[in-house]
């Protein structure tokens, strides 16, 4: 809401605002159905190859968690977080080049994408092979997880969001780290 209609001139890039112009949008563009199958398979296909990739990569963070003496729950805030750094850096490279819309829709497209097609192909792929699929969130952070999701709600139904509730998501996320790392 704050992006497309309240403040919308804070979204715009400097460029377009100079010339009057809005941001190039192709809403005409119309993709055939061969893109779109090629698209979707491409997404997928990319999408197998980042979980089996993380899952390579497990194995040797997990190493090092443990003999750091790190709880193993550690691993899997690690490998996310390595999964969502090419898309984060990008993001702060556009916030640094003054293209704030560029960078939220980077930071929360990529977050998105990891939480909303991560895990279901995870749980796919866990399913197809028969390994076992742990997604390790015990009580405390489930307590946290619903939390977020209070707080979330609360600016989505209002229509207002304010630095308040960023500041408040942003100390439940450390406390997460925190707990994580020392249980």
């Amino acid at each position: 809401m704050i992006q497309t209609i309240r403040h919308r001139s804070f979204f715009i890039s400097p460029q377009n605002k100079l010339s009057g112009n809005q941001p190039l949008q192709d809403d005409n563009e119309i993709i055939s159905q061969k893109q779109l199958y090629i698209s979707c398979i491409l997404l997928i296909s990319s999408l197998g190859i980042v979980v089996l990739l993380a899952k390579l990569l497990s194995k040797d963070v997990e190493h090092i968690v443990v003999s750091v003496g790190a709880p193993k729950s550690l691993v899997g805030i690690i490998i996310a977080g390595i999964v969502l750094l090419p898309e984060g850096l990008t993001a702060f490279r556009a916030a640094k080049s003054d293209e704030i819309q560029t960078s939220l829709n980077l930071a929360f497209g990529s977050a998105l994408a990891s939480l909303g097609l991560s895990i279901p192909a995870i749980a796919i792929i866990s399913v197809i092979t028969g390994i076992r699929m742990t997604l390790g969130i015990d009580i405390k952070s489930t307590i946290l997880l619903g939390l977020s999701l209070f707080i979330i709600t609360v600016s989505l139904a209002t229509g207002r969001t304010n630095i308040m509730q960023g500041i408040v998501l942003i100390a439940i996320f450390l406390i997460y780290l925190f707990i994580t790392i020392v249980p």
